[in-house]
Parts: structure tokens; C-alpha cells; sequence
């Protein structure tokens, strides 16, 4: 973030702010003015203290110079609903669960301001949380297809904020990593922040650590590949994909962290394949599963015919 642009603001975080976490002390700011637009801020990179970007959990000692750009710079045009032919694999009065395609964007973003599954679901009555997010409780990847839960109401959104955040939402991904694992199943424990050297990337060499825990288990073995089945015990960005590359077993198709056009993917072959919660409202499980989609079912078929 370049210094002494007039769009910036820069202040100096006084002693009395010290031992309070970052996204606190900024949401308490009256150019923020709330928590959700500190976590946005924080999300794009768009907040520097002392000149580098640092965790939102991080704890201020005072004395520090910040510098951000005013959230106005981050609001996106009017949502307006677009007409997508969306697969709805479960919804009630509380919350929809779409099965989302590759290739679409969930959110709007720089680069991104339409064509999002926002402006999809907006069709199907989605709210809650930010007004340029409604109902996003989780997200996936653009090249990740699978399952995502959205809310239809704030009250919906809080709880399942609140399922999200004591790791109640059970989510199962298939993933195709080329390598073999060297056990049946196995624990991943490494925290995951943007890259020293590449922004654009995650990984565990970084100055931001976020906790992140993946767990995996070998569906099937096959003469150059490995089928997993994969749970997030949290919710990182990239977090499959980083942990996996970090133990040898990149995704086959990654672009970014595994093996590009393997079996001729055109994309990561990872899958949100099954989703379970207990319902926020009612005294009852939702448990919806999807299948693979048909460019990653002959990407296996490639998978199991080599020799």
C-alpha cells in the first residue's frame, strides 16, 4: 500500500489500545465503524501496521502505525439477482444448501462485481451477515465444486456462524492427490496465512498464521493417484489444498499448489461431496450429499486406467 495517498487513513494506535486484538481496536475506529467491515478490510489486505500486513487476532502493543484504505474503497455496486440454473440440493423456510459449479466466483470482489453465486441465490431469498454477502456463512473455492449452506435470515446466519465456529459443520471433500499417503488416514495440524513471498498464495510459511487442522482417509488406491476423503476440522483459505501439497500429496489439476492439467483437469480435482449439521432451528440433522461432476468422474476413470 503505497504511503501518503490522500485515500489512506494513518494513525498511530495510542497506548492506552494496547493488549486490544486488531480487528477490535480497528472496528472501535469511526472510518470503520464496525466489526464486519474491519474483517473485510483485514480479508483484502487493505489494513498495514508498521508496513506489513498482521493478524486480525493479533494484540497491539501501542505505538504502532496504521494505515488503511476507508471501506467506501471495498463497497460493491447494488446486488441485483441474476438467473442461474443452480442445483438446490436442500432448502426450507431457515437455509438453502446449493451445490455449487466450478468456475463460479461465490461472492462479489474485485474482478468480480456480477455473475457470483450471491447474485444467483438472490433469487432464492438468501440474507444475513454482510450486505454484500448475504447468507455466505462458508465459502469454496471458484475452481472447487460442492456443497455450501446459506442463510435466509440474520437469525439463521448467526446460528450457523455460531455451528461453523464450534466446528459443528461436518464437511467431507473427495480429493484426487497424486502420491500415495504413507498411512490409511491421517491428522494435519499446521497453521496457514498468505505467503511471505506471494500474496496470491497460502501457505505455512507466513507471517498471518491462522490454526487450521485437516483430516483425511484413503478411499481408494490407485497406480499413480490416492482418492481421500477429507474433513475440515476448520475453514482456511486453500487450506485442502495447502495441506495436502505440504505433505507430498498435491491435488492433481492445482494450478497453484499441486499438479496443472493432470488427466487433463482444467481445474483442482477437489469436491465439497457431503455436508451434515444439526439444524439451527429444529431438532433434526441435515445431511445432503453430491456427486462428482462429470469433468472429475473422467478424470478418475483417466486415474484408475493407468498403468
Amino acid at each position: 500500500m503505497p504511503a501518503g495517498r490522500s485515500a489512506c487513513v494513518k494513525l498511530r494506535v495510542p497506548d492506552e489500545a494496547a493488549g486490544e486484538r486488531l480487528d477490535r481496536f480497528l472496528a472501535s475506529l469511526p472510518e470503520v465503524g464496525s466489526r464486519s467491515v474491519a474483517e473485510r478490510l483485514l480479508e483484502a489486505q487493505a489494513v498495514m501496521v508498521d508496513g506489513k500486513p498482521i493478524a486480525k487476532s493479533r494484540k497491539l502493543v501501542g505505538g504502532e502505525e496504521v494505515e488503511f484504505e476507508p471501506p467506501e474503497l471495498h463497497q460493491v455496486a447494488e446486488l441485483i439477482p441474476e438467473s442461474m440454473d443452480l442445483r438446490i440440493a436442500y432448502e426450507d423456510d431457515d437455509l438453502v444448501v446449493v451445490d455449487k459449479p466450478a468456475g463460479l466466483v461465490v461472492h462479489p470482489a474485485p474482478g468480480h462485481a456480477t455473475g457470483t453465486l450471491v447474485h444467483g441465490l438472490l433469487e432464492h431469498d438468501v440474507a444475513g451477515g454482510d450486505a454484500d454477502r448475504p447468507g455466505i456463512v462458508h465459502r469454496l473455492d471458484r475452481d472447487t465444486s460442492g456443497l455450501m449452506v446459506v442463510a435466509r435470515s440474520e437469525e439463521a446466519h448467526s446460528r450457523l456462524q455460531k455451528l461453523v465456529r464450534g466446528h459443528e459443520l461436518d464437511r467431507h471433500y473427495v480429493a484426487l492427490v497424486v502420491g500415495r499417503p504413507r498411512s490409511r488416514s491421517g491428522r494435519i495440524e499446521a497453521p496457514i496465512g498468505r505467503d511471505r513471498r506471494d500474496a496470491l498464495r497460502h501457505s505455512l510459511d507466513t507471517d498471518t498464521p491462522r490454526e487450521a487442522v485437516t483430516h483425511f482417509e484413503v478411499r481408494e488406491l490407485l497406480p499413480r493417484h490416492s482418492l481421500l476423503d477429507v474433513r475440515l476440522e476448520t475453514g482456511r483459505t486453500h487450506q485442502i489444498r495447502v495441506h495436502l501439497a505440504a505433505i507430498d500429496l498435491p491435488v492433481a489439476g492445482d494450478p497453484v499448489y499441486g499438479r496443472p492439467r493432470e488427466l487433463e483437469l482444467d481445474r483442482q480435482f477437489l469436491h465439497a461431496g457431503r455436508l451434515s449439521f444439526p439444524h439451527p432451528f429444529r431438532d433434526e440433522r441435515v445431511d445432503v450429499e453430491s456427486p462428482l461432476p462429470p469433468d472429475l468422474t473422467a478424470a478418475l476413470a483417466r486415474a484408475r486406467s493407468e498403468t
